[in-house]
C-alpha cells in the first residue's frame, strides 16, 4: 500500500480537527447587517463618554453598585432620567461602564486605571403592553423589575451577542453588589 493516500488522509484529518477547534463554541450568531446602520447612530452618540469621568457631561449619573450574574456581569450603570422610554438610537438611557483590570497604555490596574464604557441599554417603563423592538430585538423583561431594557456590546466583544443581557468577560473586582431596582432611577446609591 502506498503511503502517499495515508498522508493525505492523515493531513485533511489534522486540517479538519484544526479548522473546529478555531471556531468558538456556542457563539452567538452576528445581528442582521440592517442593525449596524442603526447601532452607527449609537457609536456616534455615546463614543464620547467612553471614559466614566466623561459621562456627567451628557446627564448621566450612577445608579447602584456593580451588576453580576451567573452569566456574567454588567457593572457600573449611569442613567440619563430624560432618556428613559426613549427607543432612540442615539439616546440610550444607560451607559454601562466596566473597571479596568489592566490598562495596556499606561499599566495601571485596578480601580486606579478607572472604569470604560463596555456597553450601552435602552431603559423603557412596562406599562402592561407588549415589550417593544429596537434593531430588530425584543427589550427583555425582568431584569429590572417594572421595565424593558436592551443593552448592546457596543464596546467589548461578547461571545454571547451584541444585545445579551450579561458579558462573561466583564466581571466585577470589588465585591458584587446589585442594583437597588426601580426606585433607584429617581434615588442615587452611587457606586461602591
Amino acid at each position: 500500500m502506498s503511503r502517499r493516500p495515508l498522508k493525505a488522509a492523515l493531513t485533511v484529518a489534522v486540517a479538519a480537527a484544526f479548522s473546529l477547534a478555531a471556531v468558538p463554541a456556542q457563539a452567538a450568531p452576528d445581528p442582521a447587517p440592517s442593525v449596524w446602520t442603526g447601532v452607527a447612530d449609537t457609536y456616534v452618540a455615546t463614543a464620547r463618554y467612553a471614559h466614566e469621568g466623561f459621562a456627567k457631561d451628557g446627564r448621566y449619573v450612577p445608579v447602584g453598585g456593580c451588576d453580576a450574574a451567573a452569566e456574567g456581569g454588567a457593572d457600573y450603570r449611569y442613567v440619563n432620567l430624560s432618556n428613559v422610554g426613549s427607543l432612540d438610537p442615539g439616546k440610550p438611557a444607560a451607559l454601562i461602564y466596566a473597571d479596568r483590570f489592566t490598562d495596556e497604555i499606561t499599566g495601571m490596574d485596578g480601580a486606579d486605571a478607572g472604569r470604560r464604557l463596555v456597553a450601552v441599554e435602552w431603559i423603557v417603563q412596562n406599562t402592561g403592553r407588549t415589550a417593544p423592538k429596537l434593531f430588530g430585538e425584543t427589550l427583555q423583561k425582568g431584569r429590572l423589575s417594572g421595565y424593558f431594557t436592551l443593552r448592546a456590546w457596543l464596546y467589548e466583544p461578547n461571545d454571547n451577542g451584541l444585545f445579551a443581557a450579561y458579558n462573561p468577560e466583564v466581571a466585577c473586582w470589588r465585591l458584587p453588589r446589585t442594583w437597588a431596582g426601580p426606585g433607584s432611577l429617581s434615588g442615587n446609591r452611587g457606586p461602591p
